[in-house]
């Protein structure tokens, strides 16, 4: 259905009013007693061996929604109910902003890509604190991706402020350096000033966990897949000196290699099927250089599950999809775990964790 015909409508509509219109609907689902719990029996897997337990938590599935989906975590119960093992939100900054300047989000569809330069566009770490809080129990882990407000000078005063707010209902905290959308972000994945900013954001969660007594939830940082290969070695040095929990890999791209579509002009970060081998290589390249010492998050271009399963076996723990969720539709997320439950047979694997870095 989704396929032949929710998605020709929604891809006759701009981009952007297509999001909106999804997320909205998405949000009244949620809104239904006793709907997303349903639904998740249905879409998630019963798959022990694609359980796993990481941070504290139990993860039973190792496929998330990547942030951006749900900026404002207005659809959590209902991205649950898809079979998400957990879902990421965000980006959200610590005041309210409008980002970018419309249009600022492009479908290349014969390059199964996007193309965005929303801008970090949110309501605020307040207003997601009070959806968040009003979730009740969870059925996921939800992680809380956090950046600076596009005027703000001292970017790790934001940072701060958002794990100050936000601390009480995340499960985990991404620091978001890599977006190509907010001027400057990405300058603060150099290693001296990544691993000042990532050293605030530890102690401000560490001051958190001393006054309230709550585990700490981990906190990742989420890299760019255009560094120089020694300037990734530097970033991923810096995120390890100051103690991170955990690396994703990656962001979106500013490169346009191979596309087709005359969208391939406009200006923002390209998601989707261009970065599969290059995310995937990167996904390797982290795990060599950590020596598997900490959780990897594995993201871009995965439509499948062998593509799910090229990243695990590069070394990461967990994926995350986005893209292929708006041209694949929400019966992705099971079609995975199912594909993953049939290569970990064909390999002869008992259990996820076992395949990963297996090809590292």
């Amino acid at each position: 259905m989704y396929r032949q015909v929710i998605k020709p409508a929604l891809f006759c509509l701009d981009a952007e009013d297509a999001h909106h219109l999804t997320v909205n609907a998405l949000a009244l689902a949620s809104r239904v007693p006793g709907w997303p719990a349903v639904a998740r029996r249905l879409s998630a897997p019963a798959d022990p061996r694609l359980v796993q337990t990481l941070w504290g938590h139990t993860y039973t599935s190792p496929v998330g929604l990547a942030a951006g989906l749900d900026k404002n975590g207005v659809a959590v119960p209902a991205f649950s109910a898809l079979g998400f093992g957990f879902v990421e939100v965000g980006t959200v900054t610590p005041q309210p902003q409008a980002g970018n300047e419309r249009p600022r989000l492009f479908r290349l569809p014969p390059d199964g890509a996007l193309i965005n330069r929303m801008g970090f566009n949110n309501a605020g770490a307040e207003a997601l604190r009070a959806r968040l809080s009003r979730l009740g129990r969870r059925t996921v882990p939800v992680w809380v991706n956090i950046g600076k407000n596009k005027l703000t000078q001292d970017a790790s005063q934001d940072y701060v402020a958002c794990v100050k707010a936000l601390y009480d209902v995340a499960d985990a905290f991404v620091v978001n350096v890599s977006s190509p959308n907010t001027p400057g972000l990405r300058a603060l994945q150099a290693s001296a000033e990544l691993e000042v900013l990532l050293r605030a954001v530890l102690n401000e969660a560490e001051a958190q966990r001393l006054r309230t007594a709550r585990r700490t939830p981990p906190v990742l940082v989420k890299l760019a897949p255009d560094l120089h290969p020694a300037d990734f070695e530097a970033s991923v040095g810096a995120a390890m000196n100051a103690g991170v929990q955990g690396l994703i890999v990656s962001n979106t791209t500013l490169s346009r290699d191979g596309l087709t579509h005359t969208h391939r002009e406009q200006a923002g970060g390209l998601s989707g099927r261009p970065l599969t081998r290059r995310a995937t290589a990167l996904v390797r390249d982290a795990y060599r250089l950590t020596r598997g010492a900490v959780p990897i998050v594995g993201v871009g271009g995965i439509f499948s599950a062998d593509d799910a399963y090229a990243k695990i076996r590069a070394g990461a723990r967990l994926v995350e999809v986005y893209s292929s969720l708006i041209y694949e539709g929400p019966g992705l997320p099971a079609r995975i775990h199912r594909g993953l439950g049939q290569l970990l047979e064909r390999d002869g694997v008992g259990r996820i964790g076992e395949a990963v870095g297996a090809d590292a």
